[in-house]
């Protein structure tokens, strides 16, 4: 199986499956010299993890990481560093009844149209729980861009078709983790807590927006043409199980307004170049302007859900009903915001060393 492998220069390579023994990633292109420690890896998986509140899975899942290697003293070595998370609340015999009923909205089918076989347990390799080793590699690519003054920080921006209002960068960092489904307008948040919670009892679910921002990006990062800065966080946050859109900056917005409306004017502040406006989400021609990179993704309903529904017998390739039990989220989006900050941090870090904006021994030195 290829497309395990993101990244050029800071590259990851997950591997695992959910009902698997564990689950875990390979980083390659730390430069050597960072201080790190399981506790920085450990804070941004307890994000993720499931289990943590009444908008997540009930699977109960420390998810405590294990470094293998290129940790030495408390620094990174510059060698590939190795991260496992082993599957400990693994309930293999709820899929047991419908391995051969692929489930509607996931990829059971594919896998099998693909491979020829699939791990019907929770859906294998292709379940959110490889996203593990995402934000386990994320966590380091944030470490290392936080050494040049970059943070990233997501948020719901909206849920179950709740929106929040426009807030701050400083006020989405203070708010986000105030409330279980990680939307800043607290307002807001209270109204999407109600609706997941009706949602549940009906046993259906529902998907949303989440909002990534990179602050303190410097202008001139990214490659022109199919290397593009902003193509490249396309594909990384499309590559997240459950997402079905992207945009960035003023995003399909934009084929509502005139270019008088979409183009940022330049402008001189403390002598730099900068923007009146930031509608390009801090990326022109592919390449970052200096103002804060700012890119939304769509979220679909989780798939797994207690209703009845129509599928198929692979046994006997006729029509078939199917009802999903098990353990699952009813709303996806709140999980997938470390998910979201984490792959943009990977493409930002991949880029910083791509553009020379990290010499590797820049660290050491």
């Amino acid at each position: 199986m290829a497309g395990n492998v993101f990244g050029q220069r800071f590259q990851i390579t997950t591997w695992g499956e959910s009902h698997g023994r564990a689950v875990g990633v390979v980083v390659d292109g730390l430069p050597a010299g960072l201080p790190f420690s399981d506790a920085d890896i450990q804070k941004e998986l307890d994000r993720r993890r499931p289990g943590q509140s009444e908008v997540s899975t009930p699977r109960s899942e420390a998810d405590r990481v294990e470094i293998l290697s290129g940790l030495f003293e408390g620094m990174s070595t510059g060698t590939p560093i190795s991260m496992l998370v082993w599957n400990s609340d693994a309930k293999s015999s709820a899929y047991d009844a419908i391995k051969n009923t692929p489930r509607p909205g996931h990829a059971d089918f594919t896998y099998l149209a693909r491979y020829g076989m699939r791990d019907h347990r929770g859906g294998g390799r292709s379940s959110a729980r490889e996203t593990i080793g995402r934000v386990a590699g994320g966590a380091l690519a944030k470490l290392l861009l936080s050494r040049f003054g970059i943070r990233i920080s997501g948020h719901v921006l909206e849920l179950g078709g709740i929106r929040a209002k426009t807030l701050s960068f400083e006020e989405i960092v203070e708010n986000v983790e105030k409330t279980p489904v990680r939307c800043a307008d607290l307002e807001a948040a209270k109204k999407m807590l109600e609706k997941v919670a009706d949602i549940r009892q009906e046993g259906d679910s529902v998907g949303g927006v989440v909002e990534v921002i990179a602050r303190g990006v410097p202008a001139g990062l990214g490659e022109p043409v199919f290397d593009r800065l902003d193509a490249d966080l396309a594909k990384a946050l499309m590559s997240i199980p459950a997402v079905k859109g992207f945009e960035i900056g003023a995003g399909f917005e934009a084929a509502r307004l005139r270019g008088s409306e979409m183009n940022d004017p330049f402008r001189i502040e403390e002598g730099k170049i900068t923007c009146s406006g930031n509608n390009a989400g801090g990326i022109l021609g592919g390449i970052s302007t200096g103002l804060d990179i700012v890119c939304r993704v769509a979220v679909k309903p989780t798939p797994s859900i207690g209703k009845l529904q129509q599928t198929v017998d692979l046994t006997s390739l006729k029509n078939a009903e199917i009802t999903i039990k098990g353990r699952h989220d009813p709303t996806i989006p709140p999980r997938m915001v470390p998910v979201a900050e984490s792959m943009v941090a990977l493409v930002l870090a991949d880029h910083m060393l791509r553009s020379g904006f990290i010499n590797p021994r820049t660290l050491l030195e």
